[in-house]
């Protein structure tokens, strides 16, 4: 008979000791698809909502007080647009910072009202990471306006505001934050420039740090050393609650990440393996039977390593359509914000097809090889 027509024939004579080896090879698999789907998951969630609480780091010219900086909440000092462009060339994968913005703050009177007038220029992005520019998107002849600046001029979405001599619409709902964004004009950096006849300048660039380091790690010596090197004649201001906040969060999922699958893989390893343990067990005669006849070692060994391997196939399988399948029905739930991004991982799939069937033959191999080391005239001798 073949190899494999009498794995099949196994199968069926153990059916419990088959089904449970299954049914564990299938709930590994499951928490396994899960957990990374879960996991790549939380890492897009948690990226965008860190993102979302705002740049952590502050480039502002040397020269800045930060008395004055910290009371006005922007610098005196103006440097040249050329130096967020020298910045930007120097974006990529291995550096400690990204989503680069340049600005010029200004205190300005808008009709009798003291607003800060902030222009902003366009996200500077690392290449190949495909990420959507932080904040808005302020249109040409276009302003963003804060709530309080809404309330004084009698303006909201659609009007028309006079800002020096030009006039813009005004392109937003305003809403009341609780901040300085209250009483903020933003429009596009060219138009601030124009306004403030500063054509070229800007004061400060934003920036988020990708370190997630928390202070007691002293992120801040690391960025200091990065940008300073690129840009000797900036001071480098990071808000360290913040900073402090994104590194935390994506600590700790990392942590939970790194604790959940090594204990799964191994909890499945033990079932299996105690599984097949019993089945060797209950087997001994047969396996005597089979040495008697001439059978030797591999094609026993194969007898035992086969079904593992087809059962890690098949476990594979299910686990794969059950684990994806849980994920794509619960997961826009639990990650609200960036649910339209969670889908099937074929790479995933694919590797759990190979990793599985090797996976339940590493466990079954060392009953195998009790199997197979067994004497058949001591193992006959018993009853």
């Amino acid at each position: 008979m073949q190899l494999w027509a009498q794995i099949i024939c196994e199968i069926g004579f153990r059916k419990l000791n088959a089904f449970f080896s299954f049914l564990g090879l299938t709930i590994a698999v499951i928490i396994v698809v899960a957990s990374q789907l879960i996991a790549e998951s939380d890492e897009r969630e948690t990226r965008r909502v860190t993102r979302d609480m705002g740049f952590n780091l502050r480039l502002i010219p040397a020269a800045t007080d930060l008395g004055q900086f910290y009371r006005d909440g922007f610098s005196k000092y103006a440097m040249n647009a050329s130096t967020l462009d020298r910045l930007a060339t120097q974006l990529t994968n291995n550096v400690s910072f990204n989503h680069l913005v340049g600005s010029l703050r200004r205190g300005y009177a808008v009709n009798g009202q003291s607003v800060l007038l902030v222009g902003l220029s366009k996200t500077y992005i690392a290449p190949g990471q495909g990420k959507k520019p932080m904040g808005f998107v302020i249109k040409t002849n276009t302003l963003h306006i804060g709530s309080e600046i809404s309330r004084f001029q009698g303006k909201n979405k659609g009007d028309t505001i006079q800002v020096g001599t030009q006039h813009f619409k005004v392109s937003n709902d305003p809403i009341e934050t609780g901040t300085s964004d209250d009483i903020t004009i933003f429009a596009r950096l060219e138009d601030a420039q124009s306004i403030l006849e500063l054509e070229g300048k800007i004061n400060e660039i934003e920036a988020i740090d990708c370190l997630c380091l928390t202070t007691d790690e002293d992120p801040l010596t690391i960025l200091r050393k990065e940008i300073g090197e690129i840009l000797p004649n900036v001071q480098v201001v990071h808000k360290q609650k913040l900073a402090d906040a994104r590194a935390k969060q994506r600590q700790t999922r990392e942590k939970v990440n790194a604790i959940v699958l090594p204990f799964v893989l191994l909890a499945s390893a033990v079932w299996v393996a105690l599984l097949a343990v019993f089945n060797v067990r209950d087997r001994r005669q047969e396996i005597g039977i089979l040495r008697a006849l001439g059978k030797n070692s591999w094609r026993i060994a194969g007898l035992f390593l086969g079904k593992a391997v087809l059962l890690g196939f098949v476990a594979a399988t299910l686990g794969v359509v059950l684990g994806m399948w849980a994920v794509l029905e619960f997961g826009p739930s639990l990650f609200p914000v960036t649910k339209k991004a969670i889908q099937i991982n074929p790479s995933l799939a694919l590797k759990l097809f190979v990793a599985a069937p090797l996976f339940a033959a590493f466990a079954s191999f060392i009953p195998a090889m009790l199997a197979v080391s067994q004497d058949p005239a001591e193992t006959l001798r018993e009853d």
